[in-house]
């Protein structure tokens, strides 16, 4: 984790600190269940608990023991010993190491979880008012990067704000798979800990019990999990260049604010440029590199392997912090993008009206002309429009295959823009639901 692109609620949550302080929960959790069945004393359940709820956890006394039994479980345990006396032989009785790691990572992944599902309502909640606002204001659209028909940048927020809609479902979903709890033992057969005391445990933490945990919990569902924060960062990137190409100087229809004071260059003192949204590309790559090691964790020897913990250390904490600062600063982005109406109406007028080729074409079919000819004779016309000749209405007006068909009116009407948005409002109800207030 990079300070840089971190967060404090996200870090606090892969700090040691708290990872350990999840362990003896999951370990306490389990002690009070092996009490509530009569295998262990109750005061012994109850030392434990009150001891490791009072006890600050030494992380460099933890590292130094671990140096020595080179396995950190057991040097925590350990250290735990140290403060609860002999009540800690009651400690992990009958578990193994990873029932202690694989819940921890289904604790530390859902909490992660709730944060970016925060994160994606805010940012939902600044796209739906940036595409409120501007629900009417024309913009190109474009296919290939070229000119294509009109739209409004309203309908371009209410389609991001669509799929980072399907990204919260998708993690919403991803959270629940990957909250399952582990504590079956040895090749997970539940030989020598009761199965009621893992479903104790797991309703403490707010998890399930996991079905067949075969000692490790299946690694398909932190592959889903990891996909998952993958997709969201590709959407992250997808809005990302679209301002992008928006704030190009040739475009400039939106750009990131720039904040009084900010400088662009080092040498250009003029320079605006897009920082924030290319360092959102960045990071998604970051995010969805991330993926491949979860995928490629899937397939563990047998009953299991620690293949998959060194890679986990690594991208559980790298791809949740840097997937949380992204989604913070790409709402901070879209909360304060500057909208240039004005740009975006002059460049719907760029191309001299060839954006409404595709009605005129459609009028001269309706009117009796063939599709074939109907497509030859406005291609025509609008090739000398792009070739710097003159305006697309006005070529038609003069061209006789076509008044042949449609009066002058009949063609002016077609170049009316307002025929592009009459569904507008569809689509937004399609969105955010009929009763969304427009104003």
């Amino acid at each position: 984790m990079i300070p840089r692109y971190s967060r404090p609620q996200m870090t606090a949550i892969w700090a040691p600190e708290t990872k350990f302080r999840i362990w003896f929960d999951i370990e306490a959790a389990a002690a009070e269940a092996m009490a509530e069945i009569g295998l262990i004393p109750e005061d012994s359940a109850r030392t434990i608990r009150e001891r490791g709820d009072a006890a600050q956890f030494d992380v460099a006394r933890i590292d130094e023991i671990e140096r020595e039994v080179k396995h950190d479980v057991i040097a925590f345990l350990t250290h735990l010993a140290e403060f609860i006396g002999p009540d800690s032989r009651f400690v992990h009785l009958g578990m193994t190491s990873s029932d202690v790691l694989d819940t921890c990572l289904s604790v530390q992944l859902s909490r992660a979880a709730d944060l970016l599902l925060a994160d994606l309502d805010d940012l939902l909640a600044a796209l739906k008012r940036r595409a409120i606002e501007h629900r009417l204001t024309p913009t190109i659209g474009r296919s290939h990067g070229i000119h294509a028909e009109p739209t409004t940048f309203g309908v371009k927020l209410a389609g991001f704000y669509a799929e980072f809609e399907r990204n919260r479902a998708r993690l919403t979903a991803a959270r629940a798979e990957i909250a399952t709890c582990a504590l079956s033992g040895a090749v997970g057969t539940f030989a020598n800990i009761d199965p009621r005391i893992e479903a104790s445990v797991a309703a403490k933490l707010g998890l399930q019990p996991e079905p067949v945990s075969t000692q490790v919990i299946p690694r398909d569902r932190h592959a889903a999990f990891f996909a998952t924060l993958g997709v969201i960062a590709s959407s992250v990137e997808r809005l990302a260049t679209e301002i992008r190409h928006l704030q190009r100087t040739e475009v400039l229809e939106a750009e990131e604010y720039f904040s009084p004071g900010q400088k662009g260059s080092s040498a250009m003192p003029h320079k605006r440029n897009p920082v924030l949204t290319e360092n959102l590309t960045g990071l998604a790559r970051m995010v969805r590199a991330y993926v491949t090691p979860a995928l490629e964790n899937v397939a563990l020897w047998h009953e299991r392997d620690i293949s998959h913990s060194s890679v986990e250390r690594m991208i559980g904490p790298d791809a949740t912090v840097t997937l949380d600062f992204a989604l913070a600063r790409l709402t901070g982005v879209i909360d304060k993008l500057v909208v240039y109406p004005d740009a975006m109406q002059a460049n719907i007028d760029r191309l001299g009206g060839l954006v409404h080729s595709q009605r005129v074409l459609l009028a001269l079919a309706q009117a009796g002309m063939s599709r074939e000819d109907a497509y030859t004779t406005v291609q025509r016309n609008a090739m000398r429009v792009w070739n710097g000749e003159g305006r697309f209405l006005d070529f038609l007006k003069a061209d006789p295959d076509v008044t042949e068909k449609l009066s002058e009116a009949q063609l002016e009407a077609l170049f009316d823009l307002g025929y592009h948005f009459e569904n507008v409002d569809t689509i937004f109800e399609r969105v955010f639901g009929r009763t969304q207030d427009r104003d």
